[in-house]
Parts: C-alpha cells; sequence; structure tokens
C-alpha cells in the first residue's frame, strides 16, 4: 500500500506540478509527500522530477514512468470499483454499441423494458457499423456481426447471421424467379457496401467457388434504405434473416430457394455475438445488461 501511496503522490505532483497542490489534495503535510515520491526515485534508481523554486518538471524517464504508472493506476482503480460495487444494484452510465440494423429493430425495442427494471442505469446506445475495440472505444457491451473475435473478450453467440437472398413478388412477376445462382448474374442487384466493397453473392459449385452477383443498381452501408428498394420490386437484396422476418412473415418480399446454398462469405459460421471484457461482469450494471440481452436476444428469441 505504502508503493501505492507513493505513486499516486508522484502523479499529483506530475500532474499539478506542484508539491504544494499535490499534498492539498491527499491532505497531507507537502513535506510528507516530498519523502515519499524521493524514496520512490532512490528504490528506483532514477530522478523523476526536476525541483526548482517555481515549479516541478518531470525527466525525460520520469514522463515515460508517469505515463506507465497513470495506465496502471487507472486499472487499479477500475478493479477497486468493480470489487466496492459487487453486491450494489445495477446503477451508472452503461455504454452499449450496437450493428445499425440490428440496433434498431432488436435492441431498441428491448431497451424501455430494460430500464424499468433497472431505473438507476442511464443508458449510452452508440449504432453503428463500425468494429468496436470495447477497452480503446470506452464500450461496456459491443454487439457485433461476424465470426468469433480474436480480442481478449467474453463472446457470447447471439444467433446465426445468415444471409438469404430474397426479392418482392413484383420484382419476380417481371423479371422472372431465377431457377439456379448461375442465372443471378442475369437480375438486377441491392448490395450492401462493407469496407471491403459490396457484399459478393457466393456458392460453391463442385468444389470451386464462384461469384454469381446480379447487375449493380444501388450500393450502400444503410440496410433499411437496401430493403426498402426490393419492396419496391428495384432488385433481390442478399441480407440477414433478422432483418428481413417482418418482409417474409407478411409477403412483401419472397426468400429465393437453390440447390446450391448462397453466401456473403465462404465462411459458413457468421454469427451476432455479444462483446464485453470478462472482468466486467462483476459490476452489476453490465451483468445485469448481459444477462437481460442474451435472455431475449439469444437464438432469435425476439424475432
Amino acid at each position: 500500500m505504502d508503493q501505492i501511496r507513493a505513486l499516486r503522490y508522484f502523479c499529483k505532483v506530475a500532474e499539478t506540478g506542484s508539491f504544494t497542490r499535490a499534498a492539498e489534495v491527499f491532505s497531507v503535510p507537502p513535506s510528507s509527500l516530498s519523502r515519499r515520491v524521493a524514496a520512490l526515485e532512490d528504490s528506483l534508481g532514477a530522478i523523476l522530477l526536476k525541483r526548482s523554486t517555481r515549479a516541478v518538471q518531470l525527466t525525460e524517464i520520469g514522463q515515460l514512468y508517469f505515463q506507465q504508472v497513470k495506465d496502471i493506476l487507472s486499472q487499479l482503480e477500475q478493479s477497486d470499483g468493480a470489487v466496492r460495487s459487487y453486491q450494489a444494484k445495477p446503477m451508472g452510465q452503461l455504454r452499449i454499441s450496437a450493428l445499425t440494423g440490428f440496433g434498431e429493430r432488436l435492441v431498441l425495442p428491448l431497451l424501455g423494458e430494460f430500464k424499468a427494471l433497472y431505473p438507476d442505469v442511464i443508458l449510452d446506445l452508440s449504432l453503428s457499423d463500425t468494429v468496436s475495440n470495447l477497452g480503446r472505444d470506452e464500450v461496456d457491451i459491443a454487439i457485433r456481426g461476424g465470426y468469433a473475435p480474436n480480442e481478449r473478450v467474453q463472446a457470447i453467440r447471439l444467433m446465426d447471421n445468415e444471409f438469404i437472398p430474397v426479392a418482392s413478388p413484383g420484382y419476380l412477376k417481371e423479371m422472372g424467379t431465377p431457377k439456379n445462382v448461375l442465372e443471378l448474374t442475369k437480375h438486377r442487384g441491392l448490395f450492401y457496401r462493407t469496407p471491403m466493397g459490396p457484399s459478393p453473392w457466393l456458392c460453391e459449385i463442385d468444389g470451386e467457388w464462384h461469384d454469381v452477383a446480379g447487375i449493380p443498381v444501388a450500393v450502400s452501408n444503410h440496410g433499411k434504405w437496401l430493403a426498402e428498394l426490393a419492396l419496391e420490386g428495384r432488385g433481390i437484396i442478399m441480407a440477414p434473416r433478422w432483418s428481413l422476418a417482418e418482409y417474409l412473415d407478411s409477403g412483401q418480399l419472397k426468400e429465393l430457394l437453390f440447390n446450391t446454398t448462397l453466401r456473403v462469405s465462404q465462411n459458413a459460421e457468421m454469427a451476432i455475438y455479444l462483446l464485453y471484457q470478462k472482468q466486467q461482469y462483476a459490476v452489476p450494471k453490465v451483468k445485469a445488461a448481459v444477462d437481460f440481452l442474451v435472455a431475449r436476444l439469444r437464438d432469435g428469441y425476439a424475432l
């Protein structure tokens, strides 16, 4: 504890540029604080601070040490806070990041119920298709589509993210229903734009992969707009089944069925994942949100 106290004293001196102001923060005599910092320097065998009658400045090695220690103390405070709040009720700001379309259709309708259950939680929701780094972006929970992430986070598989080809009855009446995947190349296509470009329409024939994408009519990263174009009969769209559920149920769009499965990736394990940092599960607000969202969304419960 003495070592940690010395590190906190040192960081506060570095931030304020004054032993006196740092001592006021901790309500200790400046002389006591100064001795602690001097003892820290002695133990390290390095001069961390340049002292003068006017100001206190970091040395070159002091600057490097300050950046590292500041991060360590921040992590320690987060851990201490998680332990102290373990038995407390869910409260405070909860930052959730979700895929735009998935968030609009499936997450937003659930938040009223969650808020009623946990009124002391302040919801901070961000809808974006940009991949979130939980630590860098200060996000408590992220909901993302794709494959199991490699980053060191807890990943819960909520549901498949199967993409299917659909078109409106009007389009199929006008242009005809393709009898096999190869005929898709003669049809009009509505494409979702990814960071790598428009999503391909892929199928495996005799052990080889083929792109059977139709003729582009529209390309966008706004899935709802593309769906609206499909409803108007503008073309065929490949989109996640969860995003098309209401249109399929109402008959506004028809799924195109082929003997060969159509995909947007050669990897068949695409899914929707809920991500969070494992140690954050001890924080009541995070635990409450994770448990609630998994219970409502896993295996398409909310569809």
